[in-house]
């Protein structure tokens, strides 16, 4: 019964996407003059995306990037965009769709769409090794002579913001390199996603995700877009037909524990 339930469910999205975006999409309309899709990252996000030895994009939403361009039949264009930037580049119409690990919020939803929920997280520590046992806690963590870092212009900024009051708060622009701030002992703690801790731990031994399974928060994840209806439809119904075939869970079984 499941599984005719939710063969209906797909049909319903594909049959509700082909009717809304026989109306007027400008987003749509775009793609298929320029015969491109162009995709915001901002390259700094493990699991997400992220820049390899050779300066190209890796990660998650690289590889859905490219399944969704060969979805369209068009040719894919990285936009690079950052986490201060990310919605006025959308304003811009800089790119047609952000992807990279960003978090559903009402201040974004204000002003953009955003797809069906990818997956959902929260904002959880990572601190060095022998100091996890004392950041178990938001109270633990807003303490005089505690150093926490994060990085600006996103969601990790935002939390932290409202949550630190006594310890020193120090906002690092370059997010690849946070971790190194860390481990070298110049700052004790980070708050950000916990799919985020759980990878990095595993990439420097001598930090230890704290607590990843039970999160500060809960929010979703999803795909930014501009406000065109049918724009939207079409990245659902895709998603819908990514999940029914199995190729996104193949994609994220591969990027994401």
């Amino acid at each position: 019964m499941a599984k005719l339930i939710r063969a209906f469910f797909i049909l319903w999205v594909l049959t509700l996407s082909s009717l809304v975006v026989a109306g007027e999409s400008p987003t749509l309309d775009r793609i298929e003059a320029s015969e491109t899709v162009r995709v915001g990252l901002t390259g700094d996000y493990k699991p997400f995306s992220w820049e390899g030895p050779q300066g190209e994009l890796e990660g998650l939403d690289a590889e859905m990037a490219q399944a969704l361009a060969e979805d369209l039949g068009v040719r894919l264009v990285i936009v690079k965009t950052s986490w201060p930037t990310l919605m006025e580049d959308l304003k811009a119409g800089k790119y047609d769709i952000g992807m990279g690990g960003i978090s559903v919020t009402q201040e974004r939803k204000e002003h953009a769409f955003f797809s069906t929920p990818l997956l959902t997280d929260g904002k959880a520590p990572i601190a060095r090794c022998e100091d996890a046992s004392r950041f178990e806690t938001l109270n633990g963590i807003d303490r005089e002579g505690v150093t926490v870092i994060v990085n600006p212009g996103g969601t990790n900024e935002v939390f932290a913001r409202a949550n630190i009051r006594k310890a020193r708060l120090v906002l690092h622009k370059d997010n690849a390199s946070i971790f190194e701030e860390i481990a070298e002992g110049r700052a004790d703690v980070m708050l950000t996603d916990a799919i985020e801790t759980r990878i990095v731990a595993r990439e420097h031994p001598a930090l230890c995700a704290v607590n990843p399974n039970a999160p500060f928060t809960r929010s979703e994840k999803a795909y930014l877009l501009p406000k065109d209806g049918a724009w939207k439809a079409r990245i659902d119904a895709w998603l819908a037909k990514m999940d029914e075939s199995g190729q996104k869970e193949v994609l994220f079984s591969k990027w994401v524990e």
